[in-house]
């Protein structure tokens, strides 16, 4: 049994006291959600022990390109990041509002229920640490919070594990958000791995963590763990695909609406919607309401939408943005620039699976370095007329 660890204090735990956490999390009523294999990608999904993880893979990334490879050893975490974000689990793609029944007396409207299942997420990397940290600022910000968010976020436990491999299309270091966790975690791990050692570096980054981690069988964490873990963040670091530069960023793509670099984009963009789906901080939504064939019952859901579907942004005469090259200049201008207006950050966390998950490979650091280069560039003939 460890020691009694205050919050930042390090221990080493081994594979058996990683398994010991999960079980530990468990019998405390979380469901446990972490990195398992499916469908040739790393998602996340409902685990009951280390056996559920993908040890000894890892994936190779690039502008519209993702494969798993196998690693020479047996690492647990040594992966970049998959398709899915920890949103779909705060931030359900899809959720029931209210409900109407029809009476006898006319009808009754019930709204659902506050979400009681806690989740234990394991795995969060800084850049998703991030990610939620802004959703926080969208649904629990302002005088108007989202109730079933405020829920599953209240009863969340976090466990991060501070990147050991740079994917092809990740720029973290870019947008200040990683490869370390430096906040926003319970516990936060670092793998350590070589010809004879398999440790987790462990430190607290809350009162309830640190309690839980003092349960776990662990052993102090000398210098040397340290040093070891400060060497991986590095070469993780140094290791990063792509890069972004955010200075004066904000105010060239402010600056640039009539750029004809949006239509060049557009030539190439599909509209479908990936880029937003993927993206650990998008957070739009539509709602309808569905009426069953007997006509006694009705319901209202919200589902995840997207500023690419030409429907999300129609009213009455049409929609606002008819063609892509309008979307594509909504979505990035909104993510880079006017998301600081709103919300105080960057909507991006510098993760690349907008990158990976382009089925034409659109690169979001290459788009914006290319209005950057040439901010008051004016088209020729005012309008987009790409479809």
């Amino acid at each position: 049994m460890g020691a009694p660890t205050l919050p930042g204090a390090p221990v080493l735990l081994d594979p058996a006291g990683l398994d010991a956490l999960i079980a530990a999390l468990a019998a405390r009523g979380f469901s446990v959600i972490g990195p398992t294999l499916r469908e040739g990608a790393i998602v996340y999904d409902r685990i009951s022990g280390i056996g559920a993880l993908p040890a000894g893979w890892t994936d190779r990334q690039e502008a519209g390109r993702y494969r798993l490879e196998r690693r020479a050893d047996a690492a647990l975490f040594g992966y970049a990041v998959g398709p899915q974000s920890w949103k779909r689990f705060l931030h359900p793609p899809e959720e029931r509002l209210w409900r109407a029944r029809r009476t006898e007396d006319g009808f009754t409207i019930e709204t659902e229920p506050p979400p009681v299942e806690r989740f234990a997420f394991l795995g969060m990397r800084a850049c998703e640490l991030h990610a939620v940290a802004i959703q926080d600022r969208v649904f629990l910000g302002g005088t108007h919070q989202d109730p079933g968010y405020a829920a599953r976020r209240a009863g969340a436990f976090l466990v991060a594990v501070n990147c050991g491999t740079a994917g092809g299309t990740c720029f973290c270091v870019s947008m200040g958000t990683g490869p370390r966790a430096e906040s926003g975690f319970d516990l936060a791990l670092t793998e350590l791995i070589g010809p004879d050692r398999h440790e987790f570096l462990t430190v607290a980054g809350s009162a309830e963590g640190a309690a839980l981690l003092a349960t776990l069988p662990s052993r102090p964490a000398g210098a040397e763990a340290e040093a070891a873990a400060a060497s991986v963040m590095a070469r993780t670091e140094a290791g990063m695909g792509r890069t972004l530069e955010r200075a004066g960023l904000k105010e060239a793509l402010q600056a640039s609406p009539e750029h004809p670099h949006w239509d060049d984009v557009a030539a190439r963009c599909l509209a479908c919607a990936n880029c937003t789906m993927v993206c650990p901080t998008c957070f739009c939504t539509s709602v309808s309401d569905h009426t069953d064939l007997a006509g006694t019952e009705a319901a209202r859901v919200k589902r995840w939408d997207s500023c690419f579907t030409a429907e999300f942004s129609f009213i009455h005469g049409g929609p606002v943005r008819p063609h892509r090259s309008a979307r594509y200049r909504q979505w990035l201008t909104h993510k880079l620039a006017h998301w600081v207006d709103q919300f105080g950050s960057s909507g991006c966390v510098g993760c690349g699976r907008c990158i990976t998950w382009c089925p034409v490979g659109i690169d979001i650091t290459a788009e914006a370095a290319a209005i950057r280069a040439a901010p008051d560039a004016k088209p020729e003939q005012e309008g987009h007329g790409n479809p």
